[in-house]
């Protein structure tokens, strides 16, 4: 990042676009986000959870699905293209009419350059005859009988005269013979272009009318390559059309193939997914348990699988399958709809136990939270700060919180400020000490100001969050 705003981004030495930088870093660093407790809000999110959680498992399967719908949306597209027998006659006569028009202009590469410069040729010929008559006289002899090449004769037989009192001289005569060779081809060519000077009105005509319709076609379909690539583009769409009941069959007996297996591969697909969101859910539970949600009821609920005759309209590149988290927070409630019932804090924990439960399926070594304790206070926030500590024994937490219970649990403690200097502002990262980390801990509590036992109860809050970390 550079001061005037501007950044580049490397990788090894080597530039490298966002895209690629997004995806190295996928594997390096898990964020969740100040708001992203807020996704569970989305039913169409939900199984996105369970394939984050089974992507080992799933990984293969849906590689193949993917790749397999890629192809049967090609497939769709295709069969959509020959349409029914209607609009394939109307499309057949467009593609003639436009394919007699690209043969019947015969347009050639190069053509169109050509007959600019012959046209511009014809517009100045009045000039281009002036000139040449008058070089043609200057170097034929004028009026009085001189022309150029007598006078270069007259000039060599001079030099050669006296070539014999220095050498030099037989060098300027040479150079005068080359150049009365240049001026007599000069002569012959000026001369022929001369007699070969017959411009005519209807020739020009000629050229108008052939640059016009050379430019029509450019106009419609393109340069030269893009309408010859369209040139055989039509040939195609022809040959499709005049042979669409065979096409289309060839096409239906593709995609009847490419269904079949995308449905095995689906149902598949769909019975890790239910096997693994059970396994999850019982995680999560147990997870929930330690964040003093200890009587929930997490379940994953799978719409019924559609048969194969129902599917086609239901394909997608991730498979078949709908879910819906259900949750029961309170003992004696049936589960519900998780988005229904479900509160802010409830949504930090469970968002906060679905991480805990996925960095045991990864390698990920860095896990940010950006205030994830939203809507959470009290003992509860004792229970996530354990829970972060439990977490960080195999990976490294960041954590950026307001909630005292969390900011004690710290190992090093980045205090964050706004600073103002020569009326600019500036954001400002202080590491802090000891004393200073229980100090910002009282501030956090709140009664900093108020009470003289703050920074004591900060103090103990520090102490209970160390020897925790110790019993680990």
């Amino acid at each position: 990042f550079s001061a005037d705003g501007k950044n580049e981004i490397k990788l090894n030495g080597r530039a490298v676009s966002l895209s690629n930088l997004r995806k190295l870093t996928a594997n390096l660093i898990d964020v969740c986000g100040q708001n992203e407790h807020q996704s569970l809000a989305e039913v169409s999110n939900h199984l996105k959870v369970i394939d984050f959680y089974a992507r080992r498992d799933e990984e293969e399967i849906l590689a193949k699905i993917e790749q397999n719908y890629a192809q049967f949306r090609r497939i769709k597209d295709n069969l959509n293209e020959i349409g029914d027998a209607k609009t394939r006659a109307r499309s057949l006569d467009v593609y003639k009419y436009e394919l007699a028009e690209i043969e019947s202009a015969k347009i050639i590469e190069g053509e169109e350059d050509e007959l600019v410069a012959t046209r511009k040729k014809y517009l100045g010929s009045g000039k281009i005859a002036d000139a040449l008559s008058l070089a043609q006289n200057e170097l034929s002899g004028d009026e009085r009988g001189v022309d150029i090449c007598s006078a270069l004769k007259s000039v060599q037989k001079a030099l050669r005269s006296i070539v014999s009192y220095d050498e030099k001289f037989v060098e300027w005569a040479d150079r005068i013979d080359s150049a009365m060779i240049e001026c007599e081809d000069i002569l012959e060519s000026v001369s022929d272009e001369l007699d070969n000077l017959e411009f005519s009105p209807s020739d020009l005509d000629k050229i108008e009318r052939r640059l016009e319709k050379i430019r029509q076609i450019t106009r419609k379909y393109g340069d030269y390559n893009a309408v010859m690539e369209y040139k055989e583009e039509l040939i195609r769409k022809i040959d499709e059309v005049e042979n669409a009941d065979e096409l289309y069959e060839k096409y239906m007996k593709q995609k009847r193939a490419l269904v079949d297996v995308l449905y095995q591969d689906c149902l598949t697909l769909s019975q890790i997914r239910k096997n693994l969101s059970a396994e999850l859910a019982q995680s999560v539970v147990k997870e929930l348990s330690e964040l003093g949600m200890g009587n929930s009821i997490f379940e994953s609920r799978f719409s019924p699988f559609p048969t194969k005759e129902e599917c086609e309209d239901k394909l997608r590149a991730d498979g078949l399958d709908e879910v819906e988290f259900y949750l029961s927070p309170n003992a004696g409630q049936p589960p519900k709809p998780l988005i229904k019932i479900i509160s802010g804090g409830e949504l930090s924990r469970l968002m906060l136990a679905l991480k805990v439960v996925s960095s045991g399926v990864d390698d990920i070594p860095t896990v940010i939270f950006d205030e994830i304790d939203t809507g959470i206070s009290g003992k509860v926030g004792q229970e996530v700060a354990k829970k972060l500590a439990r977490l960080s024994k195999n990976r490294q937490l960041l954590c950026v919180t307001h909630l005292p219970q969390i900011a004690s649990m710290s190992d090093t403690h980045l205090y964050i400020c706004k600073i103002v200097k020569n009326e600019q502002t500036y954001t400002d990262v202080v590491t802090l000490d000891e004393s200073q980390v229980i100090e910002e801990i009282a501030r956090l509590s709140g009664s900093k100001d108020i009470s003289n036992q703050s920074s004591q109860n900060a103090h103990q809050l520090r102490m209970w969050s160390k020897d925790y970390k110790k019993s680990l």
